[in-house]
């Protein structure tokens, strides 16, 4: 029995890239926005370099997993990571804003590889080791978030290449950690997916490839996607999910320093704290909790948690009180994603494993770009409204998460 729930070896490899992927993505966030600065941008202009991104990501997403069905994960995730390699490289060189414009985009489109992983980690476990592994890969890949920033910073202390400003070698940095997670990808991870379930022997496979591109891009194939039978609801429940996190995400950076009267160093410390405790949260409490209840039952009592701590930030506008709700907070937040992850692979065949993920990670990104925006909007009301819009939304959120549940939203995977 042990040997049964005993992850494989394969799981582990697909993990460690995830990680190093995720460091490699981190390293640009508190990068960023003063690079754009760099190049003379508006404070607007330069909070769509993250919407440019997100929406790329949103477009390429469902592509890869797509095609990771039909070729299978290991191509794809070699070429992606690859594609973040040229992606950064052409931002620490940007001679022009438009050229940073041109590379945060390029970074999206290939960018969407955590879904070809998650595929992956579908291939290689049981339905029963699903809810551990999930929680453990979306532990290693929030661990990247908290090594990331920290790297950032290094990386602006190296003495600068030729052509390239310190913040810029934040991106050569960024660069190199996604080469080095591509070599691994081709050296050492075998394909997680059977030859015999990928189409790449189809003599037609150009010409499926090409239709691929041609139906898959647009807002209406996400529409029609939240139609769907037994999935459509997880999708919605993604964006939904995603959409007040980062509501919260952007509005806690002013609050924390204008209305808590912090600094930006003391920001950072935030940043780590959060990452470290969900990361924890993951990996030591997320599977002992499934095993009390079921998956849809711990979504909605985190839901409602969440909703509660989110309310209760602008209600006690104290550094000590923000630091007791970060602390729970950070242990609740953990869980969302790979609880409404595992529900989703449980629900989808191994067939539509990369598409229905792909499509899941779609959604996350087209929420990640429509977040901030909504938050930014609310900021001007003031630094306590995108709390409790935030914290209102994800408590109903969760009322809604009741409904997977239903009869007609249980089908298994077959």
């Amino acid at each position: 029995m042990a040997a049964k729930s005993r992850l494989p070896l394969q799981f582990w490899i697909v993990t460690l890239v995830a990680f190093i992927n995720s460091v490699s993505f981190t390293i640009i966030i508190p990068t960023l926005y003063p690079y754009a600065k760099e190049f003379g941008l508006s404070d607007l202009a330069a909070s769509l370099l993250t919407t440019a991104f997100s929406l790329s990501q949103f477009l390429g997403t469902p592509i890869l997993g797509r095609l990771s069905d039909r070729i299978g994960r290991k191509p794809l995730l070699v070429v992606s990571l690859l594609g973040t390699v040229v992606a950064n490289l052409l931002a620490a060189v940007s001679p022009f804003a438009w050229w940073l414009y041109l590379a945060r985009m390029l970074d999206g489109l290939t960018g969407g590889n955590n879904s070809v992983a998650q595929a992956a980690v579908s291939d290689i476990t049981t339905p029963e080791q699903r809810t551990q592994a999930f929680g453990i890969f979306g532990g290693m890949f929030r661990l990247g978030f908290v090594v990331g920033p920290p790297l950032a910073y290094f990386a602006q202390t190296l003495q600068p290449l030729p052509g390239i400003t310190p913040l810029g070698m934040s991106f050569v940095v960024s660069a190199l950690m996604a080469l080095v997670a591509a070599i691994l990808c081709f050296a050492i991870l075998p394909e997680t997916r059977p030859p015999v379930e990928c189409d790449r022997t189809s003599a037609d496979l150009s010409v499926r490839t090409l239709k691929l591109f041609l139906t898959d891009f647009g807002f209406g194939r996400l529409v029609n996607s939240f139609r769907k039978p037994v999935v459509g609801r997880i999708f919605l429940m993604t964006f939904l999910n995603g959409a007040t996190f980062t509501v919260f995400t952007f509005a806690f950076q002013p609050f924390f320093l204008t209305v808590l009267e912090q600094d930006t160093k003391m920001l950072a410390f935030a940043f780590v704290f959060f990452g470290v405790l969900a990361f924890l949260s993951q990996i030591f409490l997320l599977e002992p909790l499934r095993k009390r209840m079921s998956l849809v039952t711990l979504l909605v009592v985190a839901l409602i948690l969440r909703g509660i701590l989110l309310i209760l930030y602008p209600s006690f506008p104290t550094i000590e009180a923000f630091w007791i709700l970060l602390f729970f907070f950070g242990v609740v937040n953990a869980f969302p994603m790979p609880l409404i992850d595992s529900l989703l692979s449980l629900r989808t065949s191994k067939d539509e494993q990369g598409e229905a993920l792909g499509t899941n990670s779609s959604c996350l990104s087209i929420a990640n770009a429509i977040g901030p925006a909504i938050s930014g909007l609310l900021v001007t009301f003031g630094y306590g409204i995108p709390f409790f819009v935030a914290g209102g939304l994800t408590i109903a959120i969760a009322l809604f998460a009741v409904s997977l549940n239903a009869p007609g939203n249980k089908a298994p995977a077959v």
